[in-house]
C-alpha cells in the first residue's frame, strides 16, 4: 500500500484548536460545500474520527477541510467538523480557516486591511483581515442571522432543581443561562463543573422538546449551552461579559465561541439592551476573547433576525504531515480509506 498522508495546520482561536486539513483528501462529490458536508457526514465520516481520536486527536479540538469553492465569489470552501457532527457554522473556526488561507498562499497575504469570501457550509461568509507587518492580528467573519426562539422558559433539571433558560439559534441553538443563578462566577476553577452542569440542563431540555429553524427545519437536539456573567458597560458603545459553552458531555470550549457570542448578540438585542453598531466582548474562562459587533436587524421568520460580526484572532501552532497507519489497531480506516489519496496535486 502506499503510504497515505494528510497535510494539517494546526491553529487556535481563543484556546480553541482547529485542525485545517490543507491536502491529502480527494475531491469530494456534491455541487456545493453543503452537498460535499452531507457526502462527509454520510459516507466517509473516518476523517472526522481520525483527526478528532485517539491517537491523532482529542475531543475538544476542531477539524476544518479546505475545499475548492463551488460559488465563483469565493476564494476557497471549509467543512466544519466536531465531535459532536457537522456544523454548518462556527465562528472560531471560520477565524482559524481564514487565517489559514492566507497563511497557506490560498488567498495572497496583503498588508494593511483585506477583504475575501469563503463558502461554508451555511454559505458564503464575508471576511475582513486586518494584516501588520505580515502577521494576520484580527479576522472579522460575518456570523450567522441570529434569533431568539424561547425567552426565559423554566425547566425542572434533576439534581438543580428548577432553571430558567433562553434559546437562540446562531448556527445552532443555544440554551442560554445565567451563570450566577447557578451559583457560577465563571472562572478556569469551576470547569468540570460547568461542564456536569450544562450536560444536566441540556438533557432534561431535549428531554423535553425539540427546536425548529424557520428555514432548516428540524436541525436536531439542541446540543449547545452557552453560561452568561454579568454585562459590564466599559463604553458608550461597548460592553463586555464572562461567558464559556458547553458543546458535548465533558467539553467546555477554550474559547466563548463565535456563535455563542452570536447568541447572546440576539438575547441582548432582544431585551433591549445593545443597539445597533454596539460590540459585546465575550471572556473565556481562560481569559481569552471574541468581540461581537450587533450591525443591524430585520423581520425575519420569527420575528427579530440579528445581523452581526465576530472578530478574533488566531495563531498557527503547527504545519505537519500525518501518516495514515490503516493498520495500526488503533486507527479505523473503514469510513476514510476511499477519500485519502497518495499523490499530492496542486489543488488550488
Amino acid at each position: 500500500m502506499s503510504e497515505l498522508t494528510l497535510q494539517l495546520m494546526d491553529t487556535h482561536a481563543g484556546g480553541d484548536v482547529s485542525r485545517i486539513v490543507t491536502g491529502g483528501i480527494d475531491p469530494l462529490p456534491g455541487a456545493t460545500v453543503r452537498e460535499q458536508m452531507h457526502y462527509l457526514r454520510d459516507d466517509a465520516d473516518g476523517l472526522r474520527r481520525l483527526l478528532l481520536e485517539e491517537p491523532y486527536g482529542i475531543p475538544e479540538m476542531s477539524v476544518d477541510l479546505i475545499v475548492p469553492a463551488t460559488d465563483p465569489a469565493a476564494a476557497a470552501g471549509y467543512i466544519i467538523m466536531e465531535v459532536m457532527g457537522y456544523p454548518i457554522y462556527s465562528g472560531s473556526n471560520t477565524i482559524c480557516t481564514a487565517t489559514a488561507v492566507l497563511e497557506a498562499g490560498i488567498v495572497p497575504k496583503q498588508e494593511g486591511t483585506q477583504h475575501f469570501v469563503l463558502e461554508s457550509p451555511a454559505g458564503l461568509v464575508n471576511i475582513e483581515a486586518r494584516v501588520e507587518n505580515g502577521v494576520v492580528e484580527a479576522i472579522t467573519c460575518g456570523g450567522l442571522p441570529s434569533y431568539i426562539d424561547t425567552y426565559r422558559a423554566k425547566i425542572h433539571v434533576p439534581e438543580l432543581g428548577e432553571v430558567t433558560y433562553s434559546v437562540a439559534y446562531s448556527g445552532g441553538f443555544y440554551a442560554l443561562v445565567d451563570a450566577a443563578s447557578l451559583g457560577f462566577s465563571l472562572h478556569r476553577a469551576e470547569e468540570r463543573q460547568l461542564a456536569e452542569c450544562a450536560h444536566k440542563i441540556v438533557e432534561a431540555i431535549q428531554a423535553e422538546r425539540g427546536f425548529s429553524h424557520y428555514t432548516l427545519g428540524d436541525v436536531g437536539p439542541l446540543p449547545f449551552l452557552h453560561f452568561m456573567g454579568p454585562v459590564e458597560q466599559v463604553a458608550d458603545d461597548f460592553y463586555r461579559s464572562r461567558s464559556t459553552t458547553y458543546v458535548h458531555p465533558g467539553v467546555i470550549c477554550r474559547s466563548t465561541t463565535g456563535t455563542g457570542t452570536s447568541a447572546r448578540l440576539a438575547l441582548m438585542h432582544y431585551e433591549g439592551t445593545i443597539k445597533p453598531g454596539d460590540k459585546l466582548e465575550t471572556v473565556s474562562l481562560r481569559e481569552t476573547g471574541f468581540i461581537g459587533q450587533f450591525i443591524a436587524v430585520r423581520e425575519e421568520g420569527k420575528g427579530h433576525v440579528v445581523e452581526n460580526t465576530i472578530t478574533g484572532k488566531s495563531y498557527v501552532l503547527a504545519r505537519s504531515e500525518i501518516v495514515v497507519n490503516c493498520d495500526d489497531v488503533m486507527v479505523e480506516c473503514g469510513g476514510l480509506h476511499h477519500i485519502l489519496t497518495s499523490a499530492h496535486p496542486e489543488r488550488y
